[in-house]
Protein backbone atom coordinates (compact mmCIF):
# COMPACT_ATOMS: atom_id res chain seq x y z
CA UNK A 1 0.00 0.00 0.00
CA UNK A 2 2.62 2.11 0.53
CA UNK A 3 4.69 1.99 -2.59
CA UNK A 4 0.96 2.39 -4.24
CA UNK A 5 1.41 5.92 -2.13
CA UNK A 6 4.81 6.50 -2.98
CA UNK A 7 3.89 6.31 -6.81
CA UNK A 8 1.31 8.57 -6.73
CA UNK A 9 2.76 11.16 -5.04
CA UNK A 10 5.65 10.68 -7.31
CA UNK A 11 3.48 11.32 -9.99
CA UNK A 12 1.90 14.49 -8.65
CA UNK A 13 5.32 15.89 -8.07
CA UNK A 14 5.79 15.59 -12.16
CA UNK A 15 2.56 16.07 -13.50
CA UNK A 16 3.03 19.72 -14.15
CA UNK A 17 6.46 19.21 -15.86
CA UNK A 18 6.93 19.59 -19.72
CA UNK A 19 6.50 16.06 -21.37
CA UNK A 20 9.51 16.46 -22.67
CA UNK A 21 12.95 17.39 -20.54
CA UNK A 22 16.60 17.54 -22.32
CA UNK A 23 19.08 16.45 -19.32
CA UNK A 24 22.66 17.70 -20.12
CA UNK A 25 25.57 15.37 -19.44
CA UNK A 26 29.01 15.23 -21.10
CA UNK A 27 28.34 12.80 -24.18
CA UNK A 28 25.56 12.06 -25.30
CA UNK A 29 23.07 14.53 -24.45
CA UNK A 30 19.81 12.09 -23.28
CA UNK A 31 15.98 12.91 -23.03
CA UNK A 32 13.60 12.19 -20.19
CA UNK A 33 10.39 11.27 -21.25
CA UNK A 34 7.32 10.14 -18.76
CA UNK A 35 5.34 7.24 -19.71
CA UNK A 36 2.50 5.43 -17.92
CA UNK A 37 4.62 2.86 -16.88
CA UNK A 38 7.22 5.43 -15.67
CA UNK A 39 10.12 8.15 -16.60
CA UNK A 40 12.07 6.53 -19.68
CA UNK A 41 15.61 8.20 -20.92
CA UNK A 42 17.06 7.88 -24.53
CA UNK A 43 20.26 9.43 -25.96
CA UNK A 44 21.05 11.33 -28.79
CA UNK A 45 22.58 9.42 -31.82
CA UNK A 46 26.11 10.21 -32.48
CA UNK A 47 25.80 10.35 -36.04
CA UNK A 48 22.39 12.11 -37.24
CA UNK A 49 20.08 14.44 -35.16
CA UNK A 50 17.16 12.45 -33.30
CA UNK A 51 17.39 10.63 -29.90
CA UNK A 52 16.97 6.68 -29.82
CA UNK A 53 14.91 5.16 -26.77
CA UNK A 54 16.04 1.41 -27.31
CA UNK A 55 14.67 -1.33 -25.52
CA UNK A 56 11.31 -0.33 -23.94
CA UNK A 57 9.12 -3.35 -22.46
CA UNK A 58 6.16 -2.78 -23.98
CA UNK A 59 4.58 -5.79 -22.76
CA UNK A 60 5.34 -9.11 -20.79
CA UNK A 61 5.63 -12.11 -22.64
CA UNK A 62 3.99 -15.05 -20.58
CA UNK A 63 6.54 -17.72 -19.30
CA UNK A 64 6.65 -21.31 -18.75
CA UNK A 65 3.54 -23.47 -19.40
CA UNK A 66 1.62 -20.49 -20.13
CA UNK A 67 4.09 -19.17 -22.95
CA UNK A 68 1.79 -19.26 -26.02
CA UNK A 69 -0.82 -17.17 -24.61
CA UNK A 70 -1.23 -13.93 -25.34
CA UNK A 71 0.80 -10.73 -24.04
CA UNK A 72 0.22 -9.83 -20.45
CA UNK A 73 0.85 -6.01 -19.17
CA UNK A 74 4.31 -4.20 -19.45
CA UNK A 75 6.49 -3.61 -15.77
CA UNK A 76 6.17 -0.34 -14.65
CA UNK A 77 9.26 1.17 -12.57
CA UNK A 78 10.07 4.68 -10.45
CA UNK A 79 13.34 5.74 -11.25
CA UNK A 80 14.16 6.31 -14.91
CA UNK A 81 14.40 3.42 -17.30
CA UNK A 82 17.87 3.93 -19.43
CA UNK A 83 16.64 3.01 -23.02
CA UNK A 84 19.74 2.03 -24.07
CA UNK A 85 19.45 -2.06 -24.74
CA UNK A 86 19.50 -2.70 -28.88
CA UNK A 87 20.00 -6.24 -28.65
CA UNK A 88 17.48 -8.22 -27.28
CA UNK A 89 15.48 -10.27 -29.72
CA UNK A 90 13.03 -13.03 -29.08
CA UNK A 91 13.90 -16.84 -29.19
CA UNK A 92 14.79 -17.46 -32.87
CA UNK A 93 17.14 -19.85 -34.91
CA UNK A 94 20.83 -18.84 -35.64
CA UNK A 95 21.03 -17.00 -38.31
CA UNK A 96 23.25 -14.31 -39.85
CA UNK A 97 20.68 -11.20 -39.22
CA UNK A 98 20.96 -12.25 -35.70
CA UNK A 99 24.52 -12.49 -34.62
CA UNK A 100 25.58 -11.16 -30.84
CA UNK A 101 22.10 -10.52 -29.97
CA UNK A 102 20.62 -11.60 -26.93
CA UNK A 103 17.80 -14.09 -26.98
CA UNK A 104 15.44 -13.51 -24.09
CA UNK A 105 11.85 -14.85 -23.50
CA UNK A 106 10.87 -11.97 -22.21
CA UNK A 107 11.85 -10.31 -25.58
CA UNK A 108 8.42 -7.61 -25.99
CA UNK A 109 10.54 -4.24 -26.18
CA UNK A 110 9.65 -1.13 -28.87
CA UNK A 111 12.45 1.08 -29.53
CA UNK A 112 11.47 5.04 -30.56
CA UNK A 113 13.57 7.00 -32.95
CA UNK A 114 12.04 10.88 -32.49
CA UNK A 115 13.79 13.89 -34.18
CA UNK A 116 15.67 16.70 -32.39
CA UNK A 117 13.05 19.01 -32.49
CA UNK A 118 10.26 21.12 -30.95
CA UNK A 119 7.63 20.05 -33.25
CA UNK A 120 4.71 18.16 -31.60
CA UNK A 121 2.05 15.92 -32.87
CA UNK A 122 4.49 14.38 -35.43
CA UNK A 123 2.80 11.67 -37.72
CA UNK A 124 4.19 8.53 -36.13
CA UNK A 125 4.74 5.18 -38.10
CA UNK A 126 4.90 1.77 -36.48
CA UNK A 127 7.25 -1.02 -38.99
CA UNK A 128 6.63 -4.67 -38.20
CA UNK A 129 9.57 -6.50 -39.07
CA UNK A 130 9.94 -9.33 -42.24
CA UNK A 131 11.48 -13.21 -41.33
CA UNK A 132 9.14 -15.56 -42.37
CA UNK A 133 7.71 -15.61 -38.91
CA UNK A 134 10.68 -17.28 -37.66
CA UNK A 135 13.29 -14.81 -37.50
CA UNK A 136 14.46 -11.50 -36.79
CA UNK A 137 14.25 -8.17 -34.57
CA UNK A 138 12.58 -4.45 -34.78
CA UNK A 139 15.68 -3.57 -35.81
CA UNK A 140 16.82 -5.45 -38.31
CA UNK A 141 16.18 -2.75 -40.61
CA UNK A 142 16.82 1.27 -38.80
CA UNK A 143 14.66 4.17 -39.63
CA UNK A 144 17.02 6.94 -38.58
CA UNK A 145 17.71 8.50 -41.91
CA UNK A 146 13.92 8.64 -42.35
CA UNK A 147 13.32 10.02 -38.51
CA UNK A 148 16.25 12.47 -39.59
CA UNK A 149 13.85 14.04 -41.70
CA UNK A 150 12.44 16.06 -38.73
CA UNK A 151 9.22 15.09 -40.18
CA UNK A 152 8.10 11.70 -38.40
CA UNK A 153 8.76 9.28 -35.20
CA UNK A 154 9.10 6.05 -35.92
CA UNK A 155 8.88 3.13 -33.90
CA UNK A 156 10.16 -0.29 -34.26
CA UNK A 157 9.86 -3.76 -31.98
CA UNK A 158 10.05 -7.52 -31.15
CA UNK A 159 7.31 -9.90 -31.59
CA UNK A 160 7.36 -13.63 -31.03
CA UNK A 161 8.48 -16.14 -33.23
CA UNK A 162 8.29 -19.31 -34.64
CA UNK A 163 6.50 -21.84 -32.39
CA UNK A 164 6.78 -19.49 -29.41
CA UNK A 165 4.51 -16.97 -31.39
CA UNK A 166 2.28 -18.76 -33.84
CA UNK A 167 1.87 -22.26 -32.48
CA UNK A 168 -1.88 -22.77 -32.94
CA UNK A 169 -3.87 -25.70 -31.39
CA UNK A 170 -6.96 -24.00 -30.56
CA UNK A 171 -6.64 -24.92 -26.92
CA UNK A 172 -7.48 -22.32 -24.01
CA UNK A 173 -3.27 -22.61 -23.44
CA UNK A 174 -2.50 -22.98 -27.18
CA UNK A 175 -5.03 -20.95 -28.54
CA UNK A 176 -2.84 -19.37 -31.53
CA UNK A 177 -1.13 -15.99 -33.31
CA UNK A 178 0.47 -14.73 -29.73
CA UNK A 179 2.88 -13.18 -31.71
CA UNK A 180 0.06 -11.34 -33.63
CA UNK A 181 -1.27 -10.26 -30.44
CA UNK A 182 2.27 -9.17 -29.19
CA UNK A 183 1.73 -6.68 -32.47
CA UNK A 184 -1.56 -5.54 -31.32
CA UNK A 185 -0.37 -4.99 -27.56
CA UNK A 186 1.96 -2.54 -29.35
CA UNK A 187 -0.08 -0.67 -31.23
CA UNK A 188 -2.23 -0.27 -28.34
CA UNK A 189 1.28 1.01 -26.07
CA UNK A 190 1.58 3.45 -29.13
CA UNK A 191 -1.48 4.94 -28.93
CA UNK A 192 -1.45 5.13 -25.06
CA UNK A 193 2.09 6.78 -25.13
CA UNK A 194 3.70 8.21 -28.48
CA UNK A 195 2.26 12.16 -27.35
CA UNK A 196 4.91 11.96 -25.15
CA UNK A 197 7.62 11.67 -27.27
CA UNK A 198 6.07 14.30 -29.67
CA UNK A 199 3.49 11.79 -31.79
CA UNK A 200 0.14 11.83 -32.80
CA UNK A 201 -1.53 8.86 -31.64
CA UNK A 202 -4.39 9.04 -34.03
CA UNK A 203 -1.66 9.90 -37.11
CA UNK A 204 -0.25 6.21 -36.88
CA UNK A 205 0.82 4.15 -40.70
CA UNK A 206 1.82 0.83 -40.18
CA UNK A 207 4.66 -0.50 -42.50
CA UNK A 208 6.16 -3.64 -42.81
CA UNK A 209 8.30 -5.78 -45.32
CA UNK A 210 8.16 -8.96 -46.21
CA UNK A 211 6.04 -11.35 -42.86
CA UNK A 212 5.97 -7.92 -41.95
CA UNK A 213 3.65 -6.80 -44.78
CA UNK A 214 1.83 -9.87 -44.60
CA UNK A 215 0.93 -9.30 -40.89
CA UNK A 216 0.03 -5.14 -41.70
CA UNK A 217 -2.74 -6.31 -44.13
CA UNK A 218 -3.60 -8.60 -41.64
CA UNK A 219 -3.81 -6.46 -38.95
CA UNK A 220 -5.96 -4.04 -41.67
CA UNK A 221 -8.44 -6.46 -41.36
CA UNK A 222 -8.61 -7.68 -37.56
CA UNK A 223 -10.86 -6.49 -35.40
CA UNK A 224 -8.52 -6.77 -33.02
CA UNK A 225 -6.82 -3.94 -34.63
CA UNK A 226 -9.54 -1.95 -35.95
CA UNK A 227 -9.13 1.84 -34.81
CA UNK A 228 -5.01 1.77 -33.75
CA UNK A 229 -4.02 2.73 -37.28
CA UNK A 230 -5.01 5.11 -40.20
CA UNK A 231 -2.39 4.47 -43.30
CA UNK A 232 -0.73 0.83 -44.26
CA UNK A 233 2.01 0.34 -45.77
CA UNK A 234 2.95 -3.14 -47.16
CA UNK A 235 6.10 -3.83 -48.68
CA UNK A 236 6.37 -6.96 -50.45
CA UNK A 237 4.36 -9.55 -48.56
CA UNK A 238 0.51 -10.05 -48.52
CA UNK A 239 -1.79 -11.03 -46.43
CA UNK A 240 -3.17 -13.86 -48.54
CA UNK A 241 0.21 -15.12 -49.41
CA UNK A 242 0.81 -19.77 -49.42
CA UNK A 243 3.23 -18.80 -46.11
CA UNK A 244 0.35 -15.79 -44.71
CA UNK A 245 -1.65 -18.11 -42.77
CA UNK A 246 -1.63 -21.42 -41.58
CA UNK A 247 -3.82 -23.53 -43.94
CA UNK A 248 -4.15 -26.47 -41.06
CA UNK A 249 -2.65 -25.48 -37.57
CA UNK A 250 -2.94 -29.08 -35.77
CA UNK A 251 -1.24 -30.73 -39.31
CA UNK A 252 1.52 -27.93 -39.14
CA UNK A 253 1.92 -28.69 -35.45
CA UNK A 254 2.62 -32.31 -35.85
CA UNK A 255 4.58 -31.34 -38.85
CA UNK A 256 6.78 -29.53 -36.97
CA UNK A 257 7.34 -32.02 -33.98
CA UNK A 258 8.59 -34.16 -36.35
CA UNK A 259 11.26 -31.94 -37.35
CA UNK A 260 12.29 -31.80 -33.77
CA UNK A 261 12.57 -35.91 -33.48
CA UNK A 262 8.90 -35.89 -31.24
CA UNK A 263 8.19 -39.96 -30.86
CA UNK A 264 5.04 -40.58 -32.88
CA UNK A 265 2.93 -41.15 -29.90
CA UNK A 266 2.89 -37.89 -29.17
CA UNK A 267 2.10 -36.35 -32.57
CA UNK A 268 -1.29 -38.44 -32.68
CA UNK A 269 -2.30 -37.47 -28.93
CA UNK A 270 -3.48 -33.54 -28.94
CA UNK A 271 -3.77 -33.92 -25.54
CA UNK A 272 0.17 -35.38 -25.36
CA UNK A 273 1.74 -33.13 -27.93
CA UNK A 274 0.65 -30.00 -26.06
CA UNK A 275 1.97 -30.74 -22.62
CA UNK A 276 4.75 -31.53 -24.79
CA UNK A 277 5.70 -28.00 -26.43
CA UNK A 278 4.37 -26.35 -22.88
CA UNK A 279 7.34 -28.11 -21.11
CA UNK A 280 9.65 -27.89 -24.58
CA UNK A 281 12.72 -25.68 -23.33
CA UNK A 282 13.37 -22.84 -25.97
CA UNK A 283 16.85 -24.02 -27.46
CA UNK A 284 14.60 -27.48 -28.84
CA UNK A 285 11.32 -25.46 -29.78
CA UNK A 286 13.60 -22.83 -32.01
CA UNK A 287 15.57 -25.80 -33.36
CA UNK A 288 13.50 -26.85 -36.50
CA UNK A 289 14.47 -24.80 -39.47
CA UNK A 290 11.53 -24.11 -42.08
CA UNK A 291 13.21 -21.30 -43.88
CA UNK A 292 13.34 -23.98 -46.97
CA UNK A 293 10.21 -25.33 -47.87
CA UNK A 294 9.25 -26.21 -51.20
CA UNK A 295 5.25 -25.44 -50.64
CA UNK A 296 6.29 -22.03 -50.21
CA UNK A 297 5.34 -21.91 -46.08
CA UNK A 298 6.77 -21.62 -43.02
CA UNK A 299 4.38 -24.51 -40.77
CA UNK A 300 4.67 -21.46 -37.92
CA UNK A 301 2.77 -18.45 -39.08
CA UNK A 302 -0.76 -17.08 -38.16
CA UNK A 303 -3.95 -18.77 -37.79
CA UNK A 304 -7.66 -18.81 -37.96
CA UNK A 305 -8.79 -18.94 -33.84
CA UNK A 306 -11.36 -21.42 -32.53
CA UNK A 307 -12.98 -19.86 -30.22
CA UNK A 308 -12.03 -20.68 -26.41
CA UNK A 309 -13.59 -18.02 -24.65
CA UNK A 310 -10.75 -15.09 -25.25
CA UNK A 311 -10.05 -11.86 -27.53
CA UNK A 312 -9.28 -13.17 -30.82
CA UNK A 313 -6.77 -11.95 -33.57
CA UNK A 314 -8.26 -13.56 -36.59
CA UNK A 315 -11.74 -15.21 -36.57
CA UNK A 316 -11.93 -16.20 -40.14
CA UNK A 317 -9.81 -16.72 -43.14
CA UNK A 318 -8.62 -13.49 -44.57
CA UNK A 319 -9.89 -14.03 -48.10
CA UNK A 320 -13.02 -14.36 -46.19
CA UNK A 321 -12.87 -11.40 -44.27
CA UNK A 322 -11.17 -9.60 -47.98
CA UNK A 323 -14.61 -10.89 -49.86
CA UNK A 324 -16.66 -9.28 -47.06
CA UNK A 325 -14.92 -5.65 -47.02
CA UNK A 326 -15.50 -5.41 -43.34
CA UNK A 327 -12.85 -3.16 -42.19
CA UNK A 328 -11.57 0.16 -42.43
CA UNK A 329 -10.83 1.21 -45.73
CA UNK A 330 -7.55 2.91 -45.64
CA UNK A 331 -4.80 4.38 -48.25
CA UNK A 332 -2.66 1.74 -48.95
CA UNK A 333 0.96 1.93 -50.38
CA UNK A 334 1.52 -1.38 -52.13
CA UNK A 335 4.33 -2.90 -54.06
CA UNK A 336 6.94 -5.23 -54.62
CA UNK A 337 9.90 -5.55 -56.45
CA UNK A 338 10.37 -6.90 -59.72
CA UNK A 339 12.28 -10.05 -58.99
CA UNK A 340 10.98 -11.01 -55.75
CA UNK A 341 12.08 -14.52 -56.24
CA UNK A 342 15.45 -13.87 -56.01
CA UNK A 343 15.16 -15.21 -52.37
CA UNK A 344 15.15 -18.21 -53.68
CA UNK A 345 18.28 -17.84 -55.38
CA UNK A 346 20.82 -19.58 -53.17
CA UNK A 347 19.38 -22.74 -53.46
CA UNK A 348 18.39 -22.93 -57.37
CA UNK A 349 20.60 -25.47 -57.82
CA UNK A 350 19.33 -27.85 -55.06
CA UNK A 351 16.09 -27.45 -56.14
CA UNK A 352 16.13 -27.53 -59.89
CA UNK A 353 16.73 -31.22 -60.22
CA UNK A 354 13.88 -31.55 -57.89
CA UNK A 355 11.67 -29.44 -59.73
CA UNK A 356 12.21 -31.25 -62.51
CA UNK A 357 11.43 -34.64 -60.80
CA UNK A 358 8.54 -33.79 -58.95
CA UNK A 359 6.86 -29.91 -59.96
CA UNK A 360 3.97 -31.03 -57.06
CA UNK A 361 6.31 -30.76 -54.35
CA UNK A 362 6.60 -26.86 -55.38
CA UNK A 363 3.22 -25.93 -55.33
CA UNK A 364 1.87 -23.57 -53.26
CA UNK A 365 0.72 -24.91 -49.62
CA UNK A 366 -2.90 -22.88 -49.81
CA UNK A 367 -3.73 -25.56 -53.11
CA UNK A 368 -5.99 -28.45 -52.94
CA UNK A 369 -7.09 -31.42 -55.14
CA UNK A 370 -8.73 -34.68 -54.89
CA UNK A 371 -6.54 -36.99 -56.03
CA UNK A 372 -2.46 -37.36 -57.08
CA UNK A 373 -3.26 -37.57 -60.59
CA UNK A 374 -5.19 -33.95 -60.99
CA UNK A 375 -2.61 -32.44 -58.75
CA UNK A 376 0.49 -33.66 -60.70
CA UNK A 377 -1.74 -32.36 -64.01
CA UNK A 378 -2.07 -29.36 -62.30
CA UNK A 379 1.41 -28.86 -61.19
CA UNK A 380 2.27 -29.87 -65.08
CA UNK A 381 0.23 -27.20 -66.38
CA UNK A 382 2.16 -24.76 -64.33
CA UNK A 383 5.46 -25.77 -65.13
CA UNK A 384 4.94 -25.84 -68.84
CA UNK A 385 3.77 -21.85 -68.58
CA UNK A 386 6.80 -20.70 -66.66
CA UNK A 387 9.36 -23.31 -68.66
CA UNK A 388 7.49 -23.84 -71.80
CA UNK A 389 8.98 -27.32 -72.99
CA UNK A 390 12.04 -26.68 -71.38
CA UNK A 391 13.80 -28.04 -68.11
CA UNK A 392 14.57 -26.05 -64.45
CA UNK A 393 17.96 -25.59 -65.49
CA UNK A 394 20.41 -22.83 -65.21
CA UNK A 395 18.99 -21.66 -69.19
CA UNK A 396 15.74 -21.05 -67.71
CA UNK A 397 16.55 -19.55 -63.94
CA UNK A 398 14.44 -15.91 -64.75
CA UNK A 399 11.50 -18.44 -65.45
CA UNK A 400 12.47 -19.91 -61.64
CA UNK A 401 12.47 -16.39 -60.27
CA UNK A 402 9.55 -15.32 -62.11
CA UNK A 403 7.56 -18.40 -60.58
CA UNK A 404 8.76 -17.85 -56.74
CA UNK A 405 7.63 -14.04 -57.46
CA UNK A 406 4.43 -14.72 -58.56
CA UNK A 407 3.58 -17.11 -55.94
CA UNK A 408 4.87 -15.76 -53.11
CA UNK A 409 4.42 -12.19 -54.04
CA UNK A 410 2.93 -10.26 -56.79
CA UNK A 411 -0.09 -12.51 -57.56
CA UNK A 412 -1.02 -12.72 -54.22
CA UNK A 413 -0.74 -8.72 -53.55
CA UNK A 414 -2.74 -8.23 -56.98
CA UNK A 415 -5.46 -10.54 -55.95
CA UNK A 416 -5.55 -8.72 -52.64
CA UNK A 417 -6.49 -5.12 -54.40
CA UNK A 418 -8.40 -6.37 -56.30
CA UNK A 419 -10.68 -7.55 -53.06
CA UNK A 420 -9.80 -4.14 -51.85
CA UNK A 421 -10.88 -2.29 -54.73
CA UNK A 422 -14.64 -4.34 -54.73
CA UNK A 423 -14.56 -3.37 -51.32
CA UNK A 424 -14.50 0.44 -52.18
CA UNK A 425 -11.23 1.41 -51.53
CA UNK A 426 -9.86 4.02 -53.91
CA UNK A 427 -7.13 5.09 -51.93
CA UNK A 428 -4.36 2.22 -53.04
CA UNK A 429 -1.44 3.02 -54.86
CA UNK A 430 0.86 0.77 -56.36
CA UNK A 431 4.29 -0.02 -57.41
CA UNK A 432 6.85 -2.47 -58.82
CA UNK A 433 9.97 -1.69 -57.58
CA UNK A 434 13.10 -2.60 -60.45
CA UNK A 435 15.92 -0.36 -59.82
CA UNK A 436 19.34 -1.32 -59.80
CA UNK A 437 22.59 0.58 -60.15
CA UNK A 438 26.38 -0.61 -60.64
CA UNK A 439 26.29 -2.30 -57.13
CA UNK A 440 23.35 -4.41 -57.89
CA UNK A 441 24.53 -8.24 -58.40
CA UNK A 442 23.69 -9.99 -62.08
CA UNK A 443 21.54 -13.28 -61.62
CA UNK A 444 23.73 -16.18 -61.92
CA UNK A 445 23.92 -17.90 -65.54
CA UNK A 446 22.90 -14.47 -66.97
CA UNK A 447 23.98 -10.75 -67.74
CA UNK A 448 20.62 -9.63 -66.21
CA UNK A 449 20.62 -7.77 -63.06
CA UNK A 450 16.98 -7.43 -61.05
CA UNK A 451 15.66 -5.96 -57.50
CA UNK A 452 15.71 -8.74 -55.04
CA UNK A 453 13.08 -9.26 -52.10
CA UNK A 454 12.58 -6.43 -50.22
CA UNK A 455 15.15 -4.71 -52.02
CA UNK A 456 12.82 -0.87 -51.71
CA UNK A 457 13.05 -1.59 -47.97
CA UNK A 458 16.51 -2.40 -47.87
CA UNK A 459 16.67 1.59 -49.81
CA UNK A 460 14.14 3.32 -47.58
CA UNK A 461 15.82 2.06 -44.30
CA UNK A 462 18.84 2.18 -43.30
CA UNK A 463 19.80 -1.20 -44.81
CA UNK A 464 18.65 -4.67 -43.57
CA UNK A 465 20.29 -5.95 -40.43
CA UNK A 466 22.69 -2.52 -40.32
CA UNK A 467 23.99 -1.05 -37.30
CA UNK A 468 24.69 2.25 -38.36
CA UNK A 469 23.68 4.41 -40.68
CA UNK A 470 27.09 5.97 -42.56
CA UNK A 471 26.05 6.08 -46.04
CA UNK A 472 29.43 7.90 -47.01
CA UNK A 473 30.99 4.62 -49.26
CA UNK A 474 28.09 4.89 -51.74
CA UNK A 475 27.74 5.88 -54.84
CA UNK A 476 26.29 9.69 -55.49
CA UNK A 477 22.98 8.01 -57.57
CA UNK A 478 22.62 5.46 -55.07
CA UNK A 479 22.40 8.22 -52.64
CA UNK A 480 20.21 10.31 -54.73
CA UNK A 481 18.13 7.42 -55.13
CA UNK A 482 18.05 6.94 -51.65
CA UNK A 483 16.47 10.85 -51.07
CA UNK A 484 14.14 10.25 -53.80
CA UNK A 485 12.31 6.81 -52.26
CA UNK A 486 12.36 8.21 -48.74
CA UNK A 487 10.73 11.55 -49.94
CA UNK A 488 7.75 9.44 -52.08
CA UNK A 489 7.69 7.55 -48.40
CA UNK A 490 7.82 10.17 -46.06
CA UNK A 491 5.16 12.18 -48.03
CA UNK A 492 3.13 9.15 -47.88
CA UNK A 493 3.24 8.70 -44.19
CA UNK A 494 2.55 12.42 -43.81
CA UNK A 495 -0.46 13.53 -46.83
CA UNK A 496 -1.96 9.55 -47.41
CA UNK A 497 -0.40 10.31 -51.19
CA UNK A 498 2.99 9.26 -52.52
CA UNK A 499 4.88 12.48 -53.86
CA UNK A 500 8.01 13.44 -55.02
CA UNK A 501 9.24 16.58 -57.32
CA UNK A 502 11.12 13.28 -59.28
CA UNK A 503 8.04 11.62 -60.32
CA UNK A 504 4.78 11.82 -62.48
CA UNK A 505 1.43 12.26 -60.91
CA UNK A 506 0.86 8.90 -58.92
CA UNK A 507 -2.87 8.35 -59.71
CA UNK A 508 -4.57 5.03 -57.47
CA UNK A 509 -5.55 1.86 -58.25
CA UNK A 510 -8.65 1.81 -60.29
CA UNK A 511 -8.84 -2.32 -61.56
CA UNK A 512 -7.06 -5.38 -62.87
CA UNK A 513 -3.45 -3.60 -61.28
CA UNK A 514 -3.97 -0.28 -63.62
CA UNK A 515 -2.37 2.01 -62.62
CA UNK A 516 0.91 1.65 -61.38
CA UNK A 517 4.57 3.02 -60.89
CA UNK A 518 7.31 1.84 -61.98
CA UNK A 519 9.80 2.97 -59.80
CA UNK A 520 13.01 3.09 -61.17
CA UNK A 521 15.57 5.66 -63.12
CA UNK A 522 12.73 6.68 -65.34
CA UNK A 523 9.80 6.92 -63.16
CA UNK A 524 6.32 5.50 -65.14
CA UNK A 525 2.69 4.87 -64.74
CA UNK A 526 1.58 1.63 -66.43
CA UNK A 527 -0.88 -0.11 -66.81
CA UNK A 528 -2.39 -4.10 -66.33
CA UNK A 529 0.95 -5.21 -63.88
CA UNK A 530 1.82 -8.90 -64.57
CA UNK A 531 -2.17 -8.94 -66.31
CA UNK A 532 -1.14 -12.40 -68.01
CA UNK A 533 0.88 -14.46 -65.54
CA UNK A 534 -1.62 -13.31 -62.29
CA UNK A 535 -4.37 -13.73 -64.62
CA UNK A 536 -3.01 -17.43 -64.88
CA UNK A 537 -3.02 -17.92 -61.37
CA UNK A 538 -6.30 -16.64 -60.74
CA UNK A 539 -8.05 -19.34 -62.86
CA UNK A 540 -5.38 -21.48 -60.70
CA UNK A 541 -6.84 -20.42 -57.61
CA UNK A 542 -10.71 -20.06 -58.47
CA UNK A 543 -11.13 -23.97 -58.45
CA UNK A 544 -7.98 -25.19 -56.19
CA UNK A 545 -7.80 -22.60 -52.98
CA UNK A 546 -7.44 -24.80 -49.75
CA UNK A 547 -9.20 -21.96 -47.15
CA UNK A 548 -7.23 -22.13 -44.13
CA UNK A 549 -9.50 -23.98 -40.98
CA UNK A 550 -9.14 -22.57 -37.21
CA UNK A 551 -7.99 -25.73 -35.14
CA UNK A 552 -10.97 -28.54 -34.97
CA UNK A 553 -12.90 -28.66 -32.18
CA UNK A 554 -11.18 -31.50 -29.54
CA UNK A 555 -13.32 -34.82 -27.96
CA UNK A 556 -13.03 -33.33 -24.25
CA UNK A 557 -11.58 -30.24 -23.46
CA UNK A 558 -7.37 -30.20 -22.85
CA UNK A 559 -6.09 -29.09 -19.75
CA UNK A 560 -2.72 -31.27 -18.98
CA UNK A 561 -1.69 -31.69 -15.66
CA UNK A 562 2.09 -30.86 -16.03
Amino acid sequence: MCQVYRAKMYWLVIINLSLFSLVLCDDPPSRLVYLSQGPVRGYKDLDLDLFVFYGIPYAKAPTGYEKFKAPLPPPSWLEPFDAIDSGVICPQIDTFFVQNKTHKEDCLIANVFVPDTGEKSLPVVVYVHGGAYVIGYGNMGTPKKLVSSKKIIVVTFNYRLGVHGFLCLGTEDVPGNAGMKDQVALLRWVRANIESFGGNPHDVTIAGYSAGASAVGLLMVSKMAKGLFNKVIPESGDLIAPFSVQVNPIHNAREYAKLLHIDKILLDDISKLESFYKKCPYELLQSGNVIHRSESNFLMAPCVERDVGEERFLEENPMSLLKKGDFENLPILYGFADMEGLMRIDIFDQWKDRMNANFEEFLPADLEFTNKEEKYTVAQSIKKFYFKEKAVSKDTILDYVNYFTDVIFACPTLRTIKYLLEAGNNQIYLYEYSYVDDSTPVVPYTEVKGANHCAQSVVVSDGLNFTHSDESDISNELKQWKMTMREIWLNFIIKGKPESSDIPEWLPVSGDGTPYMVLNQEFQLKESLLKDRCAFWEKIYSKYYQSPVPPAPHLSPIKTEL
